[in-house]
């Protein structure tokens, strides 16, 4: 499979990252990986906390905007968005959704451990349908 990956939600600094990051690692240079964002910010640092957990550095990663993305070099989309609405991808790439809650929070009295709980489940979320996903489409080809 030479077209990527591509992991979308909206500001690209928690889901779509730490989904990039397991997809990496879980894939290598098998399948090219990207995530974007409509509304890019910069990578939450609870995201690159709970991912160094699996020995993923998140440290050197950036939010970038749907808009950079090549839709001719995207195979699969797959959006992260809950409660929100999803960006749009325009693109001939097939469609997948993953409704995960943002672990995210700008609530300040929300103890840190219990943010790290949040995206740990979050991260968590995402390695299991990455590896139902390797197992059923990545095999198959």
């Amino acid at each position: 499979m030479s077209k990527s990956i591509l992991f979308l939600c909206v500001a690209n600094s928690a889901r779509s990252q730490m989904a990039e990051g397991l997809a990496r690692k879980m894939f290598g240079d098998r399948v090219p990986v990207q995530s974007a964002g409509s509304e890019p910010s910069i990578v939450n640092q609870y995201a690159i906390e709970v991912m160094k957990e699996l020995g993923i550095d998140l440290g050197t990663h950036t939010s970038k905007s749907v808009q950079t993305i090549e839709p001719q070099t995207v195979g699969t989309v797959i959006t992260l968005c809950a409660e929100e609405v999803c960006p749009v991808f325009l693109g001939k790439a097939r469609r997948l959704h993953w409704p995960i809650p943002d672990p995210a929070s700008k609530d300040p009295s929300i103890p840190r451990e219990e943010m790290l709980a949040r995206f740990r489940t979050a991260r968590d979320t995402i390695r299991e349908k990455l590896e139902r996903f390797a197992r059923e489409e990545l095999t198959s080809s």
